[in-house]
């Protein structure tokens, strides 16, 4: 049995992993070396019926019936700036009751937990990020995290080495900090 959508996309099985998916795809077609983006989850039914004129520029009203049901609909939000840190940032957000979670796709170096005893301690921020960038094991990752209001969390993870839509690990606890940061947004 092929575990592929007929776009070659990971096929999911939760509203939210599907949503994560296609966020990843959309960061993946415009290519790695890209700015953090944050986007809106709208649940896609409410959307149809309380914004048509949007769901129909998302193209959410060419959808069949069959390929309804419950789902939701990635927005994508202004440009989050460079010059800010991803988590100040995030800090600043709060979301109207229309939406139903959040999502931002981000790049990373990473490196093997071997690695990581090696790191040395007395370097500052961009000293550190310059090391880890020149460290011959480096990692290059797309993350792909999302939460819902309820609580529910997913993400998905894309190695630049291993850049294919069958290679995406998925699961609601890879990245705990940017899950607990993005659960903030939503926090009263």
């Amino acid at each position: 049995m092929d575990n592929l959508s007929p776009e070659g996309t990971p096929l999911a099985s939760g509203p939210l992993t599907r949503a994560v998916l296609e966020i990843d795809e959309y960061a993946s077609g415009l290519g790695w070396d890209q700015p953090a983006r944050l986007f809106a989850l709208v649940n896609t039914d409410r959307l149809r019926a309380e914004e048509p004129g949007l769901a129909g520029q998302l193209g959410l009203d060419q959808q069949p019936d069959s390929a309804r049901g419950t789902s939701f609909t990635p927005v994508e939000q202004d440009e989050i700036s460079a010059d800010v840190p991803l988590d100040e940032f995030l800090g600043t957000i709060a979301w109207p009751p229309s939406v139903d979670g959040c999502a931002v796709t981000v790049e990373r170096l990473m490196l093997p937990p071997s690695a990581e005893a090696a790191v040395p301690q007395d370097l500052g921020e961009a000293e550190l990020a310059r090391w880890v960038a020149e460290h011959p094991e480096r990692s290059e990752v797309r993350m792909t995290v999302a939460v819902l209001r309820d609580g529910e969390r997913e993400s998905a993870l894309r190695l630049r080495e291993k850049d294919s839509a069958t290679e995406v690990l998925t699961g609601g606890d890879l990245v705990p900090g940017l899950a607990e940061a993005l659960a903030a947004t939503f926090a009263e």
